[in-house]
């Protein structure tokens, strides 16, 4: 076998080995698994029902004047933060820096709800 060809082989062998090879094509795939993903409607309907849900909480929240320790962690872990990962920003951004401006009153659902005469999660 000619010098050449043993070349080639082992450094066909060595690029097919690798795991930069595998990472790289690895990689490629999931960004574009993940375009499709940010494509499909379901998808994007998602993203816009936390858009609305954040504007509508963010707004009560900024005309209440206040915000408490729960609201406020219920707000950014679960629908915030989730949004921002989908790829969400603009107007929801914005609203939540205000949010974050609010004071913050340490009191509980319970305690909201009994102030306001309402049932626990009459809150919007």
């Amino acid at each position: 076998m000619p010098v050449w060809a043993q070349i080639l082989m082992a450094v066909t062998a060595a690029v097919l080995g690798s795991n930069g090879l595998w990472a790289y094509l690895q990689n490629k795939k999931d960004k574009k698994e993940a375009k499709k993903q940010k494509e499909d409607p379901a998808s994007r309907m998602l993203l816009g029902l936390g858009h609305d849900r954040i504007i509508f909480l963010c707004m009560h929240y900024i005309d209440r004047g206040w915000i408490s320790d729960d609201e406020y962690g219920d707000l950014k872990k679960y629908l915030y933060g989730p949004y921002i990962e989908m790829g969400g920003n603009g107007t929801a951004e914005r609203l939540m820096r205000e949010v974050e401006k609010l004071p913050v009153h340490h009191i509980t659902y319970m305690q909201q709800a009994q102030q306001n005469n309402q049932q626990p999660g009459g809150i919007p």
